[in-house]
């Protein structure tokens, strides 16, 4: 039986269900040996799933909607409801059983970039289900400049995450207050991906920055147990944050040594954020050396 396409603005037709997305990557997956894709691509989806059972987070594990395995990633669609809870405590209980997970492997080591978004997606148990602008454009925040930049500025050894979250989930769930996740520990940054036709504003969230991101002012916390679904956000759990304001316009830059320089320049922008602002950079220069090991950014 032929696929009967819509033609838009002909007629009305009921809204698909809102639903939330999370997706991840992996840094330089492309870069590891060949023999190691495999295994490193059934790895990802189980550090998640690990991350999601530490957090408290047996529904959303066992409920998830039209999931996909991306190669170096995955992506599942869930309630909306479950936001709050995929902000804090999920992004920074991840990013500690990465961490746990990166200093016993005798491995590649494993960090990701993650994006949560929001919108209306087909769900109704057919194929195709979950397509659609939210799920693009998750994935275009998955690959836009400011989360790359970050994580390349920052040290192996102590960030195994960078988080990029959409206007529209801070917006509701952040500033909102329904989450444990301070917007004092998100970043505001112009999303933009090359040769792509994607440009949003969105937050950037690194729950263990180190190095540059330090020197520059990103949020920091102190070393604590992540609350629980059941509790209070991070104020209530004893951490802090510390930072200043650097205010980036045109020719960008955020400055600092990782065994070397990390520049992240490009054009002036009239986003402003909570603590730093960020430039639409278009470029990542320089070396970071980790224990003698060079890595360009």
């Amino acid at each position: 039986m032929p696929v009967s396409v819509p033609v838009p603005y002909a007629e009305s037709r009921p809204l698909p269900p809102y639903r939330a997305l999370f997706a991840v990557d992996a840094k330089d997956f492309t870069g590891l040996p060949a023999a190691q894709h495999g295994p490193v691509s059934r790895l990802i989806p189980e550090l998640v799933d690990q991350a999601l059972e530490r957090a408290g987070l047996h529904d959303l594990r066992d409920a998830k909607r039209f999931p996909a395995s991306t190669g170096d990633g995955v992506v599942f669609g869930f309630d909306p409801a479950f936001l709050p809870f995929v902000l804090w405590p999920f992004v920074q209980v991840l990013d500690e059983t990465l961490g746990a997970y990166n200093r016993q492997s005798v491995g590649p080591r494993v960090r990701l970039r993650a994006s949560v978004h929001v919108g209306p997606l087909p769900d109704a148990g057919e194929p195709g289900d979950g397509n659609g602008t939210a799920r693009n454009d998750t994935h275009r925040l998955l690959d836009s400049r400011p989360v790359k930049a970050i994580l390349a500025a920052a040290s192996e050894q102590v960030t195994h995450l960078a988080a990029i979250i959409s206007d529209r989930v801070y917006e509701d769930v952040v500033l909102g207050a329904y989450t444990g996740l301070h917007p004092e520990r998100c970043i505001e940054v112009p999303a933009t991906v090359e040769d792509k036709n994607f440009a949003q504003r969105a937050w950037l969230y690194v729950p263990s920055p180190s190095g540059s991101l330090v020197r520059a002012g990103v949020p920091v916390r102190e070393e604590s147990g992540p609350p629980s679904p059941g509790q209070d956000g991070p104020e209530r759990s004893g951490a802090r944050y510390r930072g200043n304001t650097q205010h980036v316009g045109e020719g960008a830059a955020l400055m600092g040594n990782v065994g070397g320089d990390f520049t992240y320049t490009g054009r002036s922008t009239s986003y402003r954020g909570t603590n730093q602002h960020w430039g639409s950079g278009d470029n990542v220069s320089g070396d970071k050396q980790i224990q003698g090991t060079g890595e360009r950014g």
